[in-house]
């Protein structure tokens, strides 16, 4: 079936505004085809935040830095306070109609120093955000991902079962079936069907993560490669479509030139297999990077075969170096329930410095994804046709999408020349051959 009924569709939405300030479709216009799910992102619970004379004294996650302009929602010096989560969560909440399910793709605590946490509060954390979804979403299917900060000491996650593999199954059981629980214990992985002929499959790319000193040398991290193909086999043998979510992204870094977030040896085989499984996998679900970014995965005579995602972080934190930080954010994905195909993005965020202004978190929605850059879908030929677009001199597709990037941050800064080079030949290449021919090194 074609898609150009939903582009149509899209173009003839109409819009209303409810009192919290968020743009929704009138409900009667959907089809029933048109499934949702929302993905959330890097929440960073800054328990210590708190609004006091000293603004180095704000935060313990700014690590000393003075906060830049603190509120009640926060700071970008600084993690996120419960109240900005609880309000994120709340509007999600209200959103009219309900999506089928939410993919939580990690990173509870928040960003400090190994020895202002404990294992027994890195579970606190998790638990006590576990609850919070919960409270705000008691009847809908929750898929988690493990993220880096999400064990102690940070990055070192093990490649068989210990204590917070083990709680976490406890805390996530009601959303996951037991054979899910089974691998989550062991391993920090999971696949479980979320419908008929719909599968997440939930990776803990944490194995394979730079930093990570456990899991150096190994080839096979806690036997994820296997288990990823075998469980890949199993959905096309029961023709299921697959969305694969993890936390630290496949791919290049789109603010770090040559540089993967995962061991380039480990990123060189998960694209290997991501090729072979392509028509098995309806998309990647990401987060990690705090930023909004898109990668398309090309095989190997180029033909787009999958659209990747980065979605922004609720945390509004940056490091004292970087010029820009992002807005808090969180995401709706529209797919086709029939085709099992992803068809549009609706990003929502919150503009940090105004809500503090105000005392009052209007999240709105910052783009719809096919309206913004005119595509039919957000499909793989549809992102390419984006990215090659990026790289044209009078096009403004770039600017705006830089803009995203950060979140309608600061439309004031740009990203140019070298900057450029990175962003758009991480959202068109993933492997290093291909990478390094983009930047222009020797492989």
């Amino acid at each position: 079936m074609g898609l150009g009924w939903y582009a149509l569709l899209c173009g003839h939405l109409l819009f209303h505004r409810d009192r919290l300030g968020y743009a929704a479709p009138i409900e009667s216009v959907h089809l029933p085809s048109i499934g949702r799910f929302w993905h959330v992102s890097d929440l960073h619970l800054d328990p210590t935040y708190h609004i006091t004379e000293d603004p180095s004294k704000v935060c313990f996650s700014s690590k000393g830095v003075p906060a830049s302009n603190p509120g009640l929602f926060g700071d970008f010096m600084c993690d996120s306070p419960y109240t900005l989560i609880q309000s994120a969560f709340q509007h999600m909440s209200q959103v009219t109609p309900q999506p089928h399910f939410t993919i939580w793709t990690g990173d509870s605590p928040p960003h400090v120093p190994a020895g202002e946490l404990s294992t027994d509060m890195v579970i606190q954390v998790i638990s006590n955000m576990t609850k919070t979804i919960r409270e705000h979403f008691p009847n809908m299917p929750v898929y988690p991902a493990l993220g880096n900060h999400d064990y102690w000491p940070q990055d070192q996650f093990p490649t068989s079962t210990n204590a917070i593999y083990q709680a976490v199954a406890k805390i996530w059981e009601p959303w996951l079936q037991p054979d899910s629980l089974v691998t989550l214990k062991e391993g920090g992985f999971y696949s479980q069907l979320v419908r008929p002929g719909l599968r997440v499959l939930s990776l803990n790319t944490i194995l394979y993560y730079s930093p990570n000193k456990v899991t150096v040398n190994q080839t096979d991290p806690a036997g994820q490669f296997q288990w990823l193909q075998d469980t890949l086999d199993m959905a096309a043998q029961s023709q299921e479509k697959v969305l694969v979510i993890g936390h630290v992204p496949v791919g290049y870094l789109p603010y770090a030139r040559g540089t993967t977030a995962i061991r380039e040896a480990d990123n060189e085989r998960l694209v290997a297999i991501f090729r072979k499984y392509s028509d098995v996998i309806a998309g990647h679900f990401y987060g990690h990077t705090h930023r909004d970014s898109i990668m398309v995965l090309l095989d190997q005579q180029g033909k787009p075969v999958n659209s990747m995602f980065v979605s922004p972080a609720v945390t509004p934190i940056k490091s004292i170096n970087e010029p820009y930080s992002n807005n808090p954010a969180f995401r709706m994905y529209h797919y086709d329930t029939r085709e099992r195909v992803l068809l549009d993005i609706w990003q929502y965020y919150l503009n940090l410095t105004e809500a503090n202004q105000e005392m009052k978190a209007d999240w709105a929605l910052e783009y719809i994804m096919t309206e913004s850059f005119g595509l039919k879908d957000v499909q793989p030929e549809s992102l390419l046709q984006l990215a090659l677009s990026f790289q044209l001199p009078q096009a403004k597709t770039f600017d705006k999408y830089f803009n995203y990037f950060m979140v309608s941050y600061d439309n004031s800064v740009v990203c140019e020349g070298d900057c450029k080079t990175t962003q758009v030949c991480s959202a068109l290449y993933m492997d290093h051959l291909s990478y390094s021919k983009c930047i222009g090194k020797s492989p």
